[in-house]
């Protein structure tokens, strides 16, 4: 079969052939690890940093300087992706959408796997903004990829279909987590968690496969060509007076949905953890038991944010179909801000909230899920892949500054952080 012949003739499941199920699913696997590799660390958070700082596990020292570096770790890991997704946007319109892939994936993985052996937390840092420039890339080099190679009336189902890697990515973590530590529950969690981090190397797999099946999209082959003669893709094309209004237009829902989702996504783990002990404390247990809860806790609340994750993703289907992309967007940004203010604005307990991250990852997943098919078809092919990069990673720096002021805050203890996350003594 011929790369031509594999990019046409849809006549399998939604009109679309093996070929191009064959593409969705290599962009999807190397977005699901790119989540799982992305969010991972906030799950050894509590035993990497007091660990790499020489302190005790446990400790009010340990859990504030935990709280504090894991806001300066997730807000680098997000500067770094913001480079990443403009950086590598550019190559892949430059260099073609499966070398590009390829190389993302591979940096990402490499880069997180790499976070298990550093001795200290300054090498942490560098490897998370190695992972981050992976990660950052991979987003908008497998959105162009599908977009192009799938057809034009199935763009829709594609990009929501590529999104549900998300809340699935981070389910894997989860677990992945919660099975290496029940695994290693002999060896003592300040080393079991560099295990966790060299699970980030199972993304490179996914590089053996792009290799072998994916191929260059004959639609970017053809830009290239017709746009020769007008040299390489530059980011100020983006603002050009043709262009400005797209790139604005897939800007401003992305910030408000990054800043949201990054206070929020990135601290779920340390929310329950300091939930769960919070009851252990009041429940009199001691230091086994409040482990077993701390660690079902975590496990709890993303379940219920995945689910809801999973769900709001694929209802982006029927929803940009009837409602078109306006009123779609209203759809879900009115519930989710209801769910935001609910969930962290009412005094409910522990249980009841997980109600609430529930209706939060189908409002928030819900958005972003948009996004994959959204932001490519604002953009010519020839600037997909730049555009696409810019719109989705650029909002990251301003979302940085919310991972950090949340750890600032919750570096002062348990009660300053429920106070600022959930509104609590009210």
């Amino acid at each position: 079969m011929t790369s031509v012949e594999s990019d046409a003739a849809p006549t399998g499941l939604l009109g679309m052939n093996r070929y191009q199920w064959t593409v969705i699913f290599a962009a999807w696997l190397g977005w699901g690890f790119d989540v799982f590799d992305g969010l991972i660390f906030g799950f050894v958070a509590g035993n990497a940093v007091p660990s790499l700082l020489h302190l005790t596990i446990g400790t009010p020292e340990a859990q504030a300087a935990t709280s504090r570096w894991n806001g300066i770790l997730v807000s680098v890991l997000l500067l770094g992706w913001a480079a990443g997704g403009v950086l590598f946007g550019l190559v892949a319109d430059r260099l073609g959408r499966t070398r590009t892939l390829l190389l993302t994936i591979l940096l990402y993985s490499v880069g997180t796997a790499c976070c298990a052996f550093a001795p200290n937390i300054w090498i942490l840092l560098l490897f998370r903004v190695v992972a981050g420039l992976g990660i950052g890339g991979e987003w908008a080099t497998g959105a162009a990829l599908v977009a192009e190679v799938v057809p034009d009336n199935r763009r829709v189902e594609a990009g929501a279909l590529l999104y549900t890697a998300s809340p699935l990515g981070l389910f894997l973590a989860t677990y992945t987590n919660k099975w290496i530590t029940t695994s290693l529950a002999g060896i003592p969690p300040e080393v079991s968690w560099r295990y966790v981090m060299a699970s980030g190397l199972l993304a490179a797999l996914v590089c053996a496969f792009v290799r072998s099946a994916v191929h260059e999209p004959e639609r970017w082959k053809s830009a290239v060509e017709a746009g020769g003669a007008t040299g390489p893709v530059r980011l100020s094309e983006l603002f050009h007076p043709t262009m400005r209004a797209r790139t604005i237009s897939g800007l401003i829902p992305a910030v408000i949905t990054l800043c949201s989702w990054w206070c929020l996504g990135a601290f779920l783990p340390l929310l329950a953890d300091a939930l769960a002990r919070q009851r252990a404390a009041a429940e009199s247990l001691d230091k086994a038991q409040t482990t077993a809860l701390v660690l079902q806790w975590k496990v709890m609340t993303n379940n219920s944010f995945d689910l809801g994750g999973l769900l709001g993703s694929l209802f982006t289907i029927p929803a940009a179909r009837r409602l078109g992309r306006r009123r779609m967007f209203l759809m879900y940004f009115l519930p989710g801000a209801a769910a935001f203010f609910a969930t962290f604005g009412l005094p409910l307990s522990p249980e009841e909230r997980l109600i609430g991250y529930f209706f939060l990852g189908l409002t928030m997943f819900g958005i972003f899920g948009s996004f994959t098919f959204y932001m490519p078809e604002l953009f010519p092919t020839r600037l997909r892949a730049t555009g696409a990069g810019f719109c989705y990673n650029s909002g990251r720096v301003i979302a940085a500054a919310g991972p950090f002021l949340v750890g600032a805050i919750s570096a002062q203890g348990v009660g300053p952080m429920l106070k600022t996350l959930f509104c609590v003594g009210r």
